[in-house]
């Protein structure tokens, strides 16, 4: 092999391994920023990443949200029409937050089962419903 075919081969190799370094690199940094949504069954049934933020949603349960103390926390239970999972956050709600409308949480899932919001995201408009909330009502209605 002739010095140039060498140099052109370790040039080639060289950028190869570049490559692979920053597609892994980029690989990791996305697999951490991954934030799943799942719906209350999901949450209930096991499906929610061990310390790692995840988002759920679904309908705020008429009569659930209570504000104990006199600070910011509140606290409201999800449902997606199946089962109910409690929601903790500590905060100022949405202007468009209230009960029997669709909301997504993100946060963690601590010991006793609650999720512990980071933040709440309030319906759009009085027609919006997560899309697989949608999904999963429009199946458990072809079911009846």
């Amino acid at each position: 092999m002739t010095p140039a075919r060498k140099k052109r081969l370790a040039l080639i190799a060289l950028m190869v391994t570049g490559v692979a370094i920053g597609i892994g690199f980029a690989l990791k940094a996305l697999n951490q920023n991954i934030m799943f949504f799942l719906t209350p069954s999901e949450v209930l049934a096991g499906n929610a990443p061990p310390d790692r933020l995840f988002r759920v949603g679904g309908m705020v349960v008429e009569g659930s949200v209570k504000r104990p103390g006199d600070g910011l926390t509140v606290h409201f239970d999800l449902t997606d029409n199946e089962r109910q999972v409690t929601v903790r956050y500590a905060g100022i709600l949405p202007d468009l937050f209230r009960e029997g409308q669709g909301i997504i949480a993100n946060g963690r899932l601590n010991e006793q089962g609650q999720i512990v919001a980071e933040e709440v995201l309030a319906k759009h408009d009085e027609t919006y419903m997560p899309p697989e909330l949608a999904e999963m009502q429009q199946h458990q209605e072809a079911q009846q």
